[in-house]
């Protein structure tokens, strides 16, 4: 958003307006359901960002800053949108992802709701496809997903569906980092009580089955993968695919595998192809199944994702298990007329059958994709192996005492021709095809060496004293 969009959005705060210890410090984006701000907390010393939910079409804001009804018949309207936004809050801050968006807090004032999140720095995939189109490349793509995949995975395994991915829902960090944003429950909630149905979905982006009211039960994780697989498409075309209700009148689509646009690969185009089948059955079932298709497993999310943001040397980064992960910290102000259930979300719970389905689909993939950050049991060496041989690699091999149990995985940066040495002895251990090699130790203190071919030794100290995931990055 440039400036002048900043300054023109209507009904926004002014800068300088407080909430007790945070400061609003400007305008960052805006739409016709709400309005989000750059913040400073005053208490941490820290920037956050402030959303905050304002239906331009059913309120407006008097010169009190209060938020005021345009007339009594959006009184509905306005008070399910609401209680949908701070219920999408609320299942936000159940989350632990880097992919997802993280609630630090929501509350209401001035007749409305506001959430307060982590601030994402950056610019959405929309913007970034339109200001760099000749960086969308096989290999960013690539890159991109994992992290993506991760975060969507997330979802699923709670229960939940997002049915709002598209380019302007994901942001792009400054670190290259994606970050799923929120659910838009509140603009499907109203779309959906007004019967709107052009501002619940986003042409092109939604699958058949949303377009009909009696279709829950055919909605389930395979509704996210079209969405993804039509984001792939405009970035790989430059457009989304044709609009899946007029595909059912008369499909246009042209195959990606057939039209071979240069510089992806075979398997990213199945996988699209795939992802954008009109029939639910037809697509790929889970988050893993899709990710296997593009030879890019879920489990390489971690790996990734430190990867990108550039561990310094000589740190060592503990990437926790969801085991051992803390609550989130979230403080939850409750309207008093929120009901108990999720108004809008929960019709994206999953059926009991859709989730029997969807881990008969993880039973038959698991011995090609296994996913690191789901189970205690994710540093077990035949897992690491598994999740390397998905990805093409020549799985790593990691030496255990036999008398102690492995607690915890260590990824290492490897290229060709590098060894490593753990305390004193020489372990196998290659590189999958980020470039990472595993390690599954038991608890105590390691010396790890990794000897270059030019003779350069390079050394990191590890004490492993509780269960996770560490990326380390031996420093000279």
């Amino acid at each position: 958003m440039s400036a002048n969009d900043k300054k023109n959005v209507p009904n926004a705060l002014p800068a300088g307006h407080r909430f007790n210890e945070f400061e609003i410090k400007e305008v960052i984006g805006g739409g016709g359901f709400g309005i989000v701000y750059r913040a400073w907390d005053h208490l941490l010393e820290r920037t956050i960002a402030i959303k905050e939910y304002l239906p331009v079409s059913l309120v407006s804001r008097d010169e009190n800053l209060t938020i005021a009804l345009r007339g009594e018949r959006y009184q509905k309207l306005f008070t399910a949108g609401l209680n949908s936004f701070i219920q999408e809050a609320r299942l936000l801050a159940r989350f632990n992802h880097p992919g997802l968006l993280h609630v630090l807090r929501f509350w209401e004032e001035n007749g409305t709701a506001y959430m307060g999140t982590l601030y994402y720095s950056g610019m959405t995939l929309k913007e970034w496809q339109l200001g760099s189109p000749e960086t969308l490349t096989d290999a960013w793509i690539r890159q991109l997903l994992p992290p993506l995949f991760g975060a969507i995975d997330t979802i699923h395994q709670a229960g939940y569906l997002h049915r709002d991915i598209s380019l302007d829902n994901i942001q792009i960090q400054d670190n290259q980092l994606p970050v799923l944003l929120d659910f838009g429950s509140a603009r499907k909630t109203i779309g959906n009580l007004s019967d709107q149905t052009e501002i619940m979905l986003k042409p092109g982006y939604a699958p058949i089955e949303q377009y009909s009211e009696e279709s829950d039960s055919d909605q389930g994780p395979w509704t996210d993968i079209y969405a993804l697989g039509a984001v792939l498409h405009t970035l790989v075309t430059g457009s989304p695919p044709p609009v899946s209700v007029v595909r059912c009148i008369e499909d246009r689509y042209q195959p990606l595998t057939q039209l071979r646009p240069e510089g992806f690969s075979l398997p990213l185009l199945n996988a699209i192809d795939r992802a954008l089948a009109m029939k639910p059955q037809d697509r790929p079932q889970t988050v893993d199944e899709f990710a296997a298709l593009i030879a890019l497993p879920v489990s390489t999310v971690e790996e990734l994702v430190t990867s990108v943001t550039r561990v310094p040397e000589e740190i060592v980064t503990p990437i926790v298990t969801p085991e051992v992960q803390p609550e989130p910290p979230a403080i939850t102000v409750a309207p008093a007329s929120a009901s108990a259930e999720y108004a809008s979300l929960r019709h994206h719970k999953l059926a009991k059958p859709l989730m029997i389905a969807a881990g008969v689909a993880l039973l038959a993939l698991i011995g090609l994709v296994v996913a690191l950050n789901h189970g205690d049991d994710a540093s077990a060496p035949e897992q690491s192996a598994a999740a390397d041989n998905a990805g093409g690699a020549t799985p790593s091999t990691a030496v255990t005492p036999a008398d102690k149990p492995t607690i915890a995985t260590v990824y290492l940066k490897l290229t060709s021709g590098e060894t490593v040495m753990l305390n004193g002895k020489s372990v196998e251990a290659k590189p999958n095809t980020s470039g990472y090699a595993a390690l599954n130790l038991s608890a105590g203190h390691y010396t790890i060496e990794v000897h270059a071919a030019d003779s350069a030794v390079h050394t990191q100290q590890l004490d492993i004293d509780k269960p996770g995931t560490w990326l380390i990055n031996p420093g000279s």
